[in-house]
């Protein structure tokens, strides 16, 4: 027996059974739902074809991931079964989205923009019945415990994200270079990043 095994076995020995045991299932278990809520794809596109996409993505003011996203829940969207469950969850989600980006556009091009900039949007926003409506189809069904926390930060995150993308906005920084959030009590977000935009470099 080596050194490490020792060391390794005598470490086993000390931890109770049970411990390990409740351990090893709840890491199993965290990792089977991360895998139930998300798989990465990974592929090759021509040159050619992701300039293509970058300049489709810039131009409805998204980054790449979530454009390429999109176009597959619209397609899943587009072939799905009618009142497919997954279908309608995805359509009132990328109905929210698409919303949320016309609407942080228009409000900055109205003079609106400021560091509480996604939380003027969401505010806007949550006035139209629809979009609540919309809102909480795209949460899908409660937990156990009849909340939608998962979900809701997910949709929550995206909307952040796709608000600071359309009007060419990033997140402000403190003095320690840490990205400054605020915490909102009467919206559907409840924390948000304030936000900057960049200074036009002179001539």
């Amino acid at each position: 027996m080596t050194k490490i095994e020792k060391i390794t076995k005598t470490k086993s020995a000390k931890a109770p059974k049970v411990a390990k045991v409740d351990k090893k299932v709840g890491g199993r278990a965290r990792r089977l739902e991360k895998l139930e809520k998300a798989s990465t794809v990974t592929f090759m596109l021509e040159l050619p074809v992701r300039k293509f996409m970058d300049a489709q993505a810039k131009a409805a003011g998204m980054n790449m991931t979530h454009y390429m996203q999109k176009l597959v829940e619209t397609h899943v969207i587009a072939t799905a079964p009618k009142d497919d469950a997954l279908a309608l969850r995805l359509a009132a989600k990328r109905h929210v989205i698409d919303h949320t980006v016309a609407l942080a556009k228009k409000l900055d091009e109205a003079g609106k923009f400021d560091e509480n900039f996604i939380l003027t949007v969401v505010k806007e926003a949550q006035k139209d019945a629809n979009f609540k409506a919309q809102y909480e189809t795209a949460l899908g069904e409660m937990d156990e415990d009849g909340k939608s926390s998962r979900a809701r930060v997910s949709l929550n995150q995206q909307i952040g994200r796709v608000i600071k993308k359309s009007v060419g906005a990033r997140g402000k920084r403190n003095e320690q270079g840490r990205v400054v959030r605020a915490q909102v009590q009467d919206a559907v977000i409840a924390t948000y990043t304030l936000l900057e935009k960049p200074v036009a470099a002179e001539a």
